[in-house]
């Protein structure tokens, strides 16, 4: 069965940090590519920040230069380090790993950014 299962999300100020993790079990995960995404209330899931298997990154240009993707294949856990967190920052953050055609997701993770 596989799961990925997002955690440390919360509430946090203006200017703030928060480090989300994605631990997947179920699939060869060195072969994924993993990605997060985010849903603000009313707008459509965009994605936030991808790492393929040779380790190459991407991001959105909104979060460039703030967010960090990573991952430790030891653990089959990917990261996103958020910094310099602005309530438009504020979305379910979801954990996403395609393969082959093959996507599974995450059930999210709630960040709120607010004063």
């Amino acid at each position: 069965q596989v799961q990925l299962v997002e955690s440390g999300g919360g509430l946090v100020q203006p200017g703030g940090s928060l480090r989300l993790s994605c631990a997947a079990s179920g699939i060869t995960f060195s072969f994924y590519a993993m990605d997060w995404y985010r849903q603000a209330p009313g707008k459509q899931r965009e994605l936030v920040a991808a790492i393929v298997g040779g380790g190459a990154t991407t991001y959105a240009a909104s979060v460039k230069g703030r967010f960090k993707i990573s991952r430790d294949i030891a653990k089959s856990t990917v990261y996103l380090q958020m910094n310099s967190l602005k309530p438009e920052d504020t979305a379910v953050y979801y954990c996403h790993g395609s393969w082959g055609g093959i996507n599974y997701w995450g059930e999210g993770t709630l960040v709120t950014v607010s004063s």
